[in-house]
């Protein structure tokens, strides 16, 4: 018999639109958020205890639930969240709960360890391997095996011996924890006064009770080790606390500074975790073992039992946003799981999205400002230098001014970034002979060289080739060349130019993630003078010797149709230039432009964050545009043109009619094909306070079903446009 009575409505991880019945056997007893095991066609599968069933089915129709899992059930807030992220982002509840259930093996109970104890009794016969082992037991401690041979420098047959004589006990000792617990009074930070008065501020909120602050410092300001006090606080509340960090090479780093602070790492959840990792750090979550993680967007949906704050380091970094498979915004749903847990959520950011600056500015979130570095260190100067006057020599991309402060800085025994948010050596490869462009063959992309390597590569899909030596139009050998530059292809200008400078390329196809955190551990001691990266250098660290940034192409990212262009831009140039003069030394920064008349650009120049803020906040009003009116967008893909704009058509003739709803399209996505995909997009504007989920909900109901290979898919509150 179950509390919930004896049939049950138990969610399993499939596309389903809501739970199956099944029948709880005597003597099982289940509530809402334990976790079974039950039959599902031919298999088994892993699901969750819902409720009650809606719609009672007959008695002798249901099948029985096979295995409860001895492990605490779900809590009630985290099973509310996945029904309430499946009803806003219009995925199935299944869905949302394949982000929860991970992994079968994380509810078996860890292995007990296999050690050996002396038991006082010499062996027949003595040699000098079973002599040292004899030794390390002499304290009477149990040893597991591999420390033994480790230790001992013997071989396994050795003990194996020994235990065969008795000589050794074999004995389980219960499993080491997944993670240690933090201390939050062990090396408490000195804060100086701006730091203090932000914490205040932040304590103003009950650590018992839900509320929002955004943490809104300037680069260098020491915004982490306010919110490690506030994590502390969480901890002395007897509370979990959630770190969440936008890409995982920040995380060695971070780590190093928690561990710093609270004497023992916290638990870690990002996907370079192995199976085993990860299923140990579910359960040490579940069980309330791990009171501190930091990890990916992903841990969000960890099953936290006595969440007490959740922490989006660099809040507005669009790697928060997934976009595949369920499409939501980290930091959108952090906001929610904290107030359904009766959380404190601290949106941490130099650069806050215009979403989180809203709230701030409106009082729905507290705005708590830091607006000065830490140790009075200085923002950079930043100069923008006009391309159309001030630009490189012909077949050079760094500008002549840039490079004279280059040679200075690197005289003075400083360190300088040249920043390119280009992978590769060059984005376009074409013949000079006839013209032809090499492209994705399943994408409408270009193939990006990478001359490291040796390939063309599509980074939509993945698609790569040897770089031809003939062109594969006309036959002309030694035809291709590169157009425009990437990353690569400035290295090769720095290496001419600076040849005695000690250089490193960073970039995240360059090297594994461990490859990547060694390259940031040795610019920090000092090892390279001259830095040439992409995005992955532009938050998060902190290089004392680093004094002057070149970003060589400012309007990269203003080259698109997307509402968020400018906003992106800015929160970019900020976060790279404000890598310079972070300690006692001053720090320049160039931006190369051909449009320094950009709002942008002058509140670059100008260090006027407010301005910007207020202008785009005012663009944004006028338009439309988030925060003050909402956004959905539907990709119709197969892999014909036709079929794919023919339904699209369809759903768009199918749209109802709803007042300040506004439809635009069909039309072919930016990038209009993806994996041999043809991608066409609809999108829709409806008013801040409009149930812009239910109506796409309902518009879909009304509409065909996709048949064949068409698909749907729908993006609430999209960030990407492409």
């Amino acid at each position: 018999m179950s509390e919930l009575g004896n049939i049950v409505a138990v969610m399993v991880g499939v596309a389903v639109e809501g739970p199956y019945s099944y029948r709880v056997p005597d003597g099982m007893v289940v509530e809402r958020g334990s976790i079974v095991e039950v039959p599902l066609g031919p298999r088994q599968i892993m699901g969750v205890v819902w409720g009650e069933p809606k719609d009672m089915v007959a008695h002798n129709r249901l099948r029985d639930i096979a295995v409860k899992f001895d492990v605490p059930p779900l809590s009630g807030e985290l099973v509310d969240m996945i029904d309430w992220v499946a009803r806003y982002t219009l995925a199935s509840p299944g869905m949302v709960m394949r982000a929860v259930m991970r992994s079968r093996e994380a509810l078996d109970p860890p292995r007990p360890i296999i050690a050996y104890r002396f038991e006082g009794e010499e062996p027949q016969r003595m040699t000098d391997a079973r002599q040292r082992v004899l030794e390390l037991l002499d304290d009477g401690m149990a040893w597991a095996k591999a420390a033994l041979v480790g230790a001992s420098g013997v071989s396994p047959s050795v003990i194996d011996g020994l235990v065969k004589q008795g000589v050794l006990t074999q004995v389980e000792l219960p499993p080491p924890p997944a993670v240690l617990p933090p201390d939050p009074d062990h090396a408490p930070i000195d804060l100086n006064p701006v730091q203090q008065e932000a914490l205040s501020q932040i304590r103003e909120l009950d650590v018992q009770k839900f509320g929002v602050a955004l943490l809104d410092g300037v680069t260098g300001s020491g915004k982490t080790e306010v919110f490690f006090e506030a994590v502390a606080d969480t901890l002395r509340a007897g509370r979990q606390a959630l770190v969440l960090l936008p890409e995982i090479a920040l995380t060695h780093t971070f780590l190093d500074r928690f561990e710093s602070r609270f004497g023992a790492r916290p638990a870690e959840w990002h996907s370079d975790m192995t199976p085993v990792q990860r299923a140990r750090v579910w359960r040490s979550v579940l069980t309330g073992e791990a009171r501190a993680v930091v990890g990916a967007r992903s841990a969000l949906f960890l099953p936290f039992h006595e969440l007490g704050l959740i922490v989006i380091d660099e809040e507005h970094d669009g790697a928060f946003k997934q976009s595949d498979g369920v499409n939501y915004h980290a930091r959108d749903m952090a906001v929610v799981r904290a107030n359904l847990a009766d959380a404190r959520v601290i949106l941490s950011s130099a650069t806050p999205s215009v979403e989180s600056r809203n709230n701030a500015d409106q009082g729905r979130y507290k705005h708590v400002r830091i607006d000065v570095r830490h140790d009075d260190a200085q923002l950079p100067d930043i100069t923008a230098l006009d391309m159309r006057e001030e630009g490189p020599d012909k077949g050079d991309w760094i500008a002549p001014a840039l490079a004279r402060d280059i040679f200075a800085a690197l005289d003075r025994g400083e360190q300088a970034l040249l920043f390119l948010n280009r992978r590769g050596y060059a984005p376009l490869t074409l013949c000079r002979a006839c013209g032809h462009q090499y492209q994705c063959p399943d994408c409408s992309s270009w193939l990006v060289e990478h001359r490291f390597r040796g390939v063309l590569q599509c980074h939509y899909c993945g698609h790569e080739v040897r770089r031809p030596e003939v062109c594969g139009q006309c036959g002309e050998k030694d035809s291709l060349v590169p157009i425009g530059p990437g990353i690569e292809r400035v290295a090769e200008e720095a290496a001419r130019r600076f040849p005695n400078a000690r250089r490193v390329i960073l970039s995240s196809d360059m090297g594994t993630t461990g490859q990547i955190k060694e390259r940031f551990a040795e610019i920090a001691r000092g090892d390279y003078d001259l830095i040439i990266g992409t995005q992955l250098v532009a938050k998060g660290h902190h290089f004392e010797k680093l004094t002057l940034v070149g970003v060589l192409d400012a309007d990269l990212g203003l080259a698109h149709g997307d509402p968020r262009a400018a906003e992106k831009t800015f929160q970019l140039l900020t976060q790279v230039t404000g890598r310079a003069g972070r300690a006692a030394r001053s720090g320049k920064a160039y931006l190369q432009t051909y449009h320094p008349e950009h709002p942008v650009m002058q509140a670059m120049v100008k260090g006027d964050r407010e301005g910007f803020y207020a202008h785009e906040i005012k663009v944004r009003e006028e338009g439309g545009l988030p925060p003050f009116g909402r956004l959905a967008a539907l990709i119709i893909s197969a892999s014909e043109h036709e079929a794919a704009l023919g339904h699209a058509r369809h759903l768009l003739g199918k749209a109802p009619q709803a007042e300040g709803v506004r439809l635009f399209g069909p039309a072919d996505a930016p990038v209009a094909m993806v994996r041999g995909r043809h991608r066409i997009r609809l999108l829709v504007q409806s008013p801040k306070t409009f149930d812009l989920s239910s109506y796409v909900r309902f518009w879909l109901t009304g509409a065909d079903k996709p048949t064949g290979n068409l698909r749907v898919q729908v993006d609430i509150d999209p960030v990407s446009f492409y």
